[in-house]
């Protein structure tokens, strides 16, 4: 029978790593053997360093046994001295606008959620979830931990992939390679209309929350998003305060996500992005996220993002990185100045070979202000 954290038995395959198969039996014997084998330290387990397939056991072993289970990413692990009793995951924060910061949460503020989050991605036992990042990257463990749950097989292998895990920018790249993709499950930020032209033929599933207060919204591309039943949302002096059974260890009652944001009718949620990528140019607010996905959407971007640059008579003013393939920087200025308002179009574009990105995908604004200095 299937265990409380694996929703496969049997000959079922459970984990497709490096062209190696463990069936679901073999997994839960795996897991097993780990507990005997591996007692957890004063901090509990440590996955961070080990290869996906053997991370994947361990943090099983903990949550069948009780006990924390750090996976954080080993070259920008956060300062951390204590932890709650009942944490289950010891993870941090993306770092994308800083350093990484500590967070624990207990195994039910996720497990709790993969019923909802099963409903609105069709996501079933027998499909084959590629993950496109590392684990320490939440978005990533989190939809490796689904995909057991469902009794799903994990793979790296796109040729056999079913469903993937994926930034916007990774998925462009994922379908030229995943002929048997049949859902793509979006998070990070939102898909640019690039990254939904690239994967029109499949059905794509949105999803919006972040480190510390997991799954808030959702939505089957083109619905809007809607936020889950199990949370509220406020806003309040236009950033989003969310309230759920979902949220880390220690969060107030109701979170500061740090997005700015609209609620709609019928839960229905707009998010504009990162208060801290607003960009203030003479009075006028400039979201980042807004600019970036209207220059991605241009034909030859391969990835964009924007920052604000102090400017003695506006304040700020909007500088743009851009990644191309095969088009000039002065074309793909000349069309985004007919796409975007006077105070969005960037005064200054920069072309790099590569935008600075978090390991979940994320443009990582305080490396990029630094490299745009």
């Amino acid at each position: 029978m299937p265990s409380d954290e694996l929703g496969g038995a049997g000959a079922a395959p459970a984990l497709d790593i490096g062209g190696q198969v463990l069936t679901y039996a073999g997994f839960d014997r795996a897991v097993d053997r780990w507990i005997d084998r591996y007692e957890p330290g004063p901090a509990g387990y440590d996955a961070s360093t080990l290869p996906l397939a053997e991370a994947l056991v361990c943090v099983c072993a903990a949550a069948r046994r009780g006990a924390p289970v750090a996976v954080e990413d080993p070259a920008a692990r956060p300062v951390r001295t204590e932890w709650p009793d009942s944490a289950f995951l010891l993870v941090a924060t993306s770092g994308s606008t800083g350093r990484p910061r500590p967070l624990a949460r207990t195994a039910a503020s996720w497990y709790d959620s993969f019923p909802a989050f099963t409903a609105v991605t069709g996501v079933t036992a027998t499909d084959r979830v590629l993950l496109t990042g590392p684990l320490h990257a939440t978005m990533h463990l989190f939809g490796a931990l689904h995909t057991l749950w469902r009794g799903a097989c994990v793979t790296d292998d796109p040729q056999r992939a079913t469903v993937v895990h994926a930034v916007p920018a990774v998925l462009r790249e994922v379908v030229r390679t995943a002929p048997e993709l049949r859902t793509a499950i979006v998070a990070g930020i939102a898909p640019d209309p690039g990254a939904l032209a690239a994967a029109r033929h499949l059905r794509v599933v949105e999803y919006y929350g972040s480190s510390e207060v997991s799954l808030v919204a959702a939505r089957r591309v083109p619905e809007p998003l809607r936020l889950l039943d199990e949370v509220d949302a406020e806003i309040r002096d236009g950033l989003l305060y969310v309230r759920s059974p979902y949220t880390v260890l220690g969060a107030p009652e109701w979170f500061c996500v740090g997005d700015l944001a609209v609620l709609g009718d019928d839960r229905a949620l707009e998010v504009r992005g990162r208060g801290e990528a607003v960009i203030n140019v003479g009075g006028t607010t400039v979201v980042a996220e807004d600019v970036e996905r209207v220059i991605g959407g241009i034909d030859g971007v391969v990835a964009a993002a924007v920052i604000g640059s102090a400017h003695v008579v506006f304040g700020e003013t909007v500088t743009a990185a851009v990644q191309l393939d095969g088009v000039e920087v002065d074309d793909v200025r000349r069309r985004a100045r007919a796409l975007l308002s006077r105070e969005a179009i960037p005064r200054r574009w920069v072309r790099v070979g590569e935008l600075p990105t978090t390991p979940a995908g994320k443009v990582a604004r305080g490396r990029l202000k630094d490299l745009l200095a």
